[in-house]
């Protein structure tokens, strides 16, 4: 890196209760499944350790239950560097949970299924969060979701366009988003799904291959909203990055066997805003993002699954040999 970069993450805790099966059961259907494990995640806090772990400095600001599982999350997030001094407890609502049912065939990729309970993560206000108001200008790249109630993005948002600090929106779980904040948003990362949430342009496939063309046209269609940069996360075909000077795909980098592909695009994420807001350019910040994820989905649970820099630098440097 070429500095390292002090990141700002407000967003979610989610513990992961993760369901194997061969099968996922129809209505009125029961099935005995593979395996069941809990694992530390949120999309909030998954973004935040893989940044951790890339060497960026990061800082979190969410909310959870004063309960075994938020205590669980917190330490997840410190073990990986986090600094979570302004985590909150919540003593009227539960730590979020999301339960996940993990469909595994033999011969085939991994499917995830994921319900979530956000609890203690929609009881964050923003009079938690007005403190960053002053506060924000100290970062360099803010990194924001959606499990965490709308009007708290909103005046992170304002905050960091009122100090010139960057901002990503990862706009998951899908739902429709005002233009006011649109368009004060330099990076917006949605997937294919919630891409046609937000825009109503279906993004195709031709041969088993992505149709670029209408990935740009939905890149356009949020630009035309207003938005900077607009990345968008098409699972195992890849990703793509639009902006007013260019246009790149980066393919998947299909080298790993797909075990849980639940905090993929947490650690793309991650690993994009790492890179960027270090000073690489963005075509390079795509593909290390890719190989950062393509570690990930090797791997079990969300952050137990996240890799270190060192790991993604090995298997770039065992990949270009």
């Amino acid at each position: 890196m070429k500095k390292v970069p002090k990141i700002l993450v407000v967003g979610s805790f989610i513990m992961d209760l993760i369901s194997t099966t061969e099968k996922v059961p129809n209505e009125g259907e029961t099935i005995i499944g593979l395996s069941f494990s809990t694992a530390p995640g949120g999309k909030g806090a998954n973004q935040a350790v893989q940044a951790s772990l890339l060497g960026a400095d990061v800082t979190m600001v969410g909310k959870i239950g004063n309960d075994m599982f938020g205590n669980e999350l917190v330490k997840s997030a410190q073990k990986a560097g986090v600094k979570t001094q302004y985590v909150i407890k919540d003593e009227k609502h539960a730590s979020g949970i999301g339960n996940i049912s993990l469909e595994i065939k033999e011969g085939e990729k991994a499917k995830n299924r994921i319900l979530l309970i956000p609890g203690a993560n929609m009881s964050l206000t923003v009079k938690d969060v007005e403190f960053l108001q002053e506060k924000i200008s100290e970062y360099d790249f803010v990194m924001l979701q959606l499990e965490i109630p709308i009007e708290v993005n909103e005046a992170i948002i304002s905050y960091a366009v009122q100090r010139g600090v960057p901002v990503m929106l990862n706009s998951a779980p899908s739902r429709d988003l005002p233009e006011d904040l649109l368009n004060k948003l330099t990076y917006i990362s949605p997937n294919e799904h919630e891409a046609f949430d937000l825009t109503g342009i279906k993004i195709n496939e031709k041969d088993n291959c992505i149709d670029l063309e209408s990935v740009k046209s939905v890149a356009s269609k949020l630009m035309e909203r207003g938005v900077g940069t607009v990345i968008i996360t098409l699972g195992s075909k890849g990703a793509a990055l639009m902006n007013k000077d260019k246009f790149i795909y980066q393919p998947c980098i299909d080298i790993v066997k797909v075990i849980d592909p639940t905090a993929a695009g947490d650690s793309f994420l991650g690993a994009f805003s790492t890179a960027v807001a270090s000073g690489m350019p963005e075509e390079e910040a795509l593909e290390f993002a890719s190989f950062t994820a393509t570690v990930t989905v090797s791997r079990m649970g969300a952050q137990p699954s996240l890799p270190t820099r060192e790991e993604v630098l090995d298997l770039i440097k065992r990949t270009k040999r």
